[in-house]
């Protein structure tokens, strides 16, 4: 059975155009914390195969502001202020993994973090690390 917390983050999440694209799914919820697992495509590729490094912003980026959105209340929303990622290896196997997680949660800024990790038949590589800033917005009854 979903939480509330979950259920608020799946809809929100099933309304980015981008992550729908990608064929991404949100795998957990808790408190901190958001894991988002996409396929590695033909059409998510690099020139050389790899998943190209903008997946792995795009879902690292996601999973880092999903995590913010989970320590705020009920209608506040994020949005990044500034996000730095280190490609520490290449994206290759069948599907990209980020888990992203607050680092420090503050009343309008929260630093984050994310890391992907490349997933080949069930074994993990870790792929890049993203640090970053989100935003609270105020739900629009408390703006």
């Amino acid at each position: 059975m979903q939480t509330d917390l979950e259920t608020r983050i799946r809809d929100s999440f099933a309304r980015q155009g981008l992550m729908t694209t990608l064929g991404a799914t949100v795998v957990s919820v808790g408190p901190g914390t958001v894991e988002i697992r996409v396929p590695v495509t033909a059409a998510a590729s690099q020139q050389q195969g790899y998943a190209h490094g903008a997946v792995a912003f795009a879902i690292g980026d996601s999973a880092a502001g999903y995590a913010a959105v989970t320590v705020l209340a009920p209608g506040d929303d994020v949005v990044t202020s500034d996000m730095t990622i280190h490609y520490l290896a290449p994206g290759t196997g069948e599907a990209l993994i980020a888990r992203g997680q607050v680092v420090k949660p503050g009343r309008r800024m929260l630093v984050t973090q994310a890391d992907v990790y490349a997933v080949t038949e069930g074994a993990e590589r870790h792929i890049a690390r993203l640090t970053g800033t989100m935003v609270r917005i105020p739900a629009p009854n408390s703006r």
